[in-house]
């Protein structure tokens, strides 16, 4: 099974508030206390925050379900509910999040980087909250509002100092395992990689540098053709490209012909990559001429990852180019889209001729109450005039006897009700 994911779905949920309580004091000397029903603790939030300590969304395949604590409801006394707690859900650097409509929400480059993904919901508050100098002694309370819901697509774009680009079986995965730590799966036929490889690169004089081991790519892959865009998008951070060409093709193409393909499918999905510093190397040199004949013309370093001919120079190589990218190209820049609480509401008509009422706080005033409540009901009522849907609805067109529905209740509408 691979230990490697870079697309899932994943479902979050904020927690739900809790409810108000409706209580009144009665004690010895009190007899007629008034209400003192405490609040419902708020719904807990769920936040996504990239970690660099995580290297794959593995822990999103068969489990994509997290949810906050909900709060607790209110008591007596005057003692409110606490609040549910949040819930972290930590993925890679570069880790983007999607809506299913596959638009962006957030772009978590750095470590640390958070993103609000699902609210919890508000406590309803307890029949203290209600007292009025017209209300002295109410009978109500609120209900605790549902947390936010939904499915998002995460995807992820290694961030890495350098990627080793080239053909399948050209060298890529016994390279990495050379000069760096990493144990990728190595043998001798062509897509032995299937999923990117991370290795931590340390020179001489203790610089350090990311190096992503990408899956061969084929010709047609910027079309998508085999996995092309899953393995391209790997790509798009790296700071500097490493593309290695088969002094030894199965094939006979030459080294010529292999650069300009991958410099063209590079190009085709996304000509800024072109601009990238890169580094052209011929691979896999101890097997030089025992294939085809040798290339000649290649006038480029020459590399052996199995005996390590030209290892040190090339990592040399590697470490001062990154060495100046860092210094001259900005980190990519974390996105966050941030999604202000729509204000006030609308009315929208739907085919059956009915109409909705769209808003928050509409929705808010019917499904925190306990409409069974007739004190209960006559607040509510009061509460959606006060934000004007009664003359809304009449300019939208209602009359009575119309199906009128906020939230998941629906009612008849009557004249300024």
């Amino acid at each position: 099974m691979s230990q490697f994911v870079d697309e899932c779905g994943l479902n979050v949920r904020g927690g739900d508030g809790g409810a108000g309580v409706v209580a009144f004091r009665r004690e010895a000397h009190t007899p007629r206390g008034g209400p003192d029903g405490g609040n419902g603790g708020s719904g807990g939030d769920v936040w996504l925050q990239a970690d660099r300590n995580v290297v794959s969304l593995l822990g999103f395949r068969d489990h994509p379900h997290r949810k906050a604590d909900s709060g607790t409801h209110g008591k007596g006394k005057g003692m409110h509910g606490a609040s549910g707690r949040d819930v972290i859900v930590r993925v890679p650097e570069g880790t983007t999040v999607r809506s299913q409509d596959g638009e962006v929400l957030a772009d978590l480059v750095a470590d640390g980087d958070r993103w609000l993904a699902a609210s919890g919901g508000v406590g309803g508050r307890g029949n203290a909250s209600f007292l009025s100098n017209r209300r002295r002694a109410p009978t109500f309370a609120e209900q605790g509002e549902h947390g936010e819901e939904r499915w998002l697509r995460l995807e992820l774009k290694l961030v890495a100092d350098v990627a080793l680009v080239g053909f399948p079986n050209v060298g890529k995965s016994t390279l990495i395992s050379r000069i760096s730590a990493a144990k990728p799966k190595i043998a001798d036929y062509p897509f032995t990689t299937l999923e990117p490889n991370l290795g931590v690169v340390r020179t001489d004089d203790y610089f350090e540098m990311i190096v992503a081991d990408i899956p061969g790519l084929i010709e047609g892959a910027s079309e998508g053709r085999g996995l092309g865009h899953e393995f391209l998008r790997h790509v798009e951070r790296t700071r500097v490209l490493v593309l290695l060409l088969d002094l030894a093709p199965l094939d006979e193409t030459g080294p010529d012909i292999q650069e300009e393909t991958l410099l063209h499918e590079l190009g085709e999905y996304r000509p800024d990559l072109l601009e990238r510093p890169r580094i052209v190397v011929g691979s896999r040199s101890d097997l030089e001429g025992l294939v085809v004949p040798p290339f000649d013309d290649f006038d480029g370093d020459r590399i052996s990852a199995v005996t390590g001919e030209g290892l040190d120079r090339l990592v040399g190589r590697m470490a001062v180019m990154v060495a100046e990218a860092r210094k001259t190209t900005a980190p990519a820049a974390t996105t966050i889209v941030h999604r202000p609480v729509a204000e006030g509401f609308r009315v929208v008509r739907a085919d059956d001729g009915s109409f909705e009422v769209i808003g928050r706080e509409a929705v808010r005033a019917v499904a925190l109450t306990d409409l069974t409540n007739e004190e209960a009901l006559d607040f509510a009522q009061q509460r959606l005039s006060q934000l004007g849907v009664d003359r809304a609805l009449a300019r939208a067109g209602a009359r009575p006897g119309d199906t009128v529905r906020i939230g998941d209740l629906a009612f008849d509408y009557e004249d300024g009700r």
